[in-house]
């Protein structure tokens, strides 16, 4: 197979502009546009199996009208609107609507229940909250101790402390002028959604979402081909749904699937086959539930898929080949974190995907490991994982996090010189491949100790012998 990756990496330049609006490149641009305008945004099932097509127009429409609403309550730029919904179009609008107006959109699941939903809302000074019949009654029982949460709209549910949706649109225009915005104002702002854990909210710009394209690119193989069709299960209010599979796939004009239906194997492979879906994003305790329910889906599934990203942990060789012999597809390994997301992964097309590594930096990307004085390691030495500030040109890398909410000390501590710490280990061999070893605790995170040879280099070793021969028949055009 071709190795494009050398000149793939190195001839990569950022272009960030100046203004920038998530909003405006994922939606209200493409409703400009008449033709652009009737194509197909979301594909909408819900949990009793019922569909609904949303193209840019309706959503662009919705979207404005929300804005209007949210002007009209005196949302500020600045201020901060959560979103606490699962996967549907009224999520989608009411996060541009946030950003149409310069506000800072906190996305929050459900799942969390009014103890954790209140923690969030109140750390965040959240003025307005939109909501649906599912999460709606926890926002309520949770907006007792949010002093500065004044206003609920909510979605499929009736309540006298709520303004309902479709009273609230009723009375807007579908026409809203987004406000200039820079690239680098904030404009999401992420919580941990683990239950009972101290809340530390992430605050990515508008140009995070720059930042993150070069590896949606990649790991999707080179995303949109003109057929193009993306759904995933993860959940939108988690970073990686939203920066890594929603607003990527409606950035570029594309159509997105979106499921009220908790995972399951059959639901998975029915929405794949239902929506002649192309390009997917799964993790690994995902893939391992389909081998064991649904060992040759191809045979009972008429599938479409042509890239798939995996995110979370790496697949073990045994998955990774069935992933290339029962789904057709060899999957794309991914790593970054909320603060860095999609630094590092594979894109099978143009460089060889190695079963259980977790790929080369993507273009746009500098990433390191580093041993306990912060010098990058040798080859095969164990160092923790750190994404520079710049790229190889020495541009800002816009990927990176503006900071931790209200928490400036944890951020820097976060970062040696122009280094941001993962906390995650890695080896990186001689031909430029990760390879994860663990967390920072680790003491080989102390001592940058030579691990040669190894289990984990034998692993390593085994891992590449079992990648040559999958690959060996690989003629795909680049």
């Amino acid at each position: 197979m071709n190795d494009r990756y050398p000149d793939l990496y190195s001839s990569f330049q950022w272009f960030v502009p100046s203004q920038f609006n998530i909003a405006q490149a994922c939606v209200l641009r493409w409703a400009e546009n008449l033709h652009e305008g009737r194509r197909a945004a979301i594909y909408y099932e819900d949990e009793n199996g019922n569909s609904e097509i949303w193209n840019y127009t309706r959503l662009s429409e919705t979207c404005n009208q929300l804005a209007n609403g949210l002007t009209k309550m005196a949302v500020r730029p600045g201020d901060r609107v959560a979103v606490v919904m699962g996967q549907r179009p009224e999520f989608v609008a009411s996060c541009m609507a946030v950003l149409s107006v310069g506000a800072i959109a906190v996305p929050l699941p459900a799942r969390l229940g009014p103890d954790g939903l209140g923690v969030r809302l109140r750390d965040a000074d959240a003025r307005v909250a939109i909501t649906d019949a599912l999460s709606g009654p926890d926002v309520l029982q949770a907006q007792v101790r949010c002093p500065a949460l004044t206003q609920i709209v909510g979605l499929d549910f009736q309540h006298d402390n709520i303004l309902p949706w479709r009273s609230l649109l009723a009375r807007q225009a579908t026409s809203f002028k987004p406000l200039p915005t820079k690239a680098n104002s904030p404009a999401l702002l992420f919580y941990d959604t683990r239950i009972g854990t101290k809340p530390l909210g992430v605050v990515h710009t508008h140009h995070s979402l720059i930042g993150n394209l070069p590896g949606f690119v990649a790991s999707q193989n080179w995303f949109p081909q003109s057929a193009d069709i993306f759904w995933t299960p993860t959940d939108w209010t988690k970073c990686n749904g939203l920066l890594n599979a929603l607003l990527p796939t409606l950035y570029f004009g594309r159509a997105i699937v979106a499921t009220a239906t908790s995972f399951s194997t059959t639901h998975t492979l029915e929405i794949l086959e239902r929506y002649r879906v192309t390009n997917t994003s799964l993790e690994p305790d995902a893939i391992r539930l389909i081998m064991e329910q649904a060992q040759a889906p191809r045979e009972r599934y008429h599938l479409a898929l042509r890239a798939l990203m995996i995110s979370g942990k790496s697949l073990t060789t045994d998955a990774f080949k069935w992933c290339q012999q029962a789904l057709g597809v060899t999957p794309n390994e991914t790593f970054g974190q909320t603060e860095s997301n999609y630094v590092v992964g594979n894109s099978h097309l143009m460089w060889p995907a190695l079963p259980g590594s977790m790929g080369r930096p993507y273009p746009g990307h500098l990433v390191t490991v580093l041993d306990s004085s912060g010098k990058p390691c040798p080859a095969n030495v164990v160092g923790e994982i750190a994404i520079n500030r710049y790229d190889i040109l020495g541009y800002p890398d816009p990927s990176l996090f503006e900071s931790y909410w209200r928490n400036d000390t944890a951020a820097h501590a976060r970062f040696h010189d122009d280094w941001l710490l993962t906390g995650d280990l890695a080896t990186i061999d001689r031909q430029g491949y990760f390879w994860h070893c663990g967390q920072s605790t680790s003491p080989l995170a102390r001592t940058g100790q030579y691990i040669e040879p190894s289990d984990i280099v034998l692993a390593r070793e085994q891992r590449q012998a079992g990648a040559t021969t999958a690959h060996s028949g690989d003629n795909t055009p680049l």
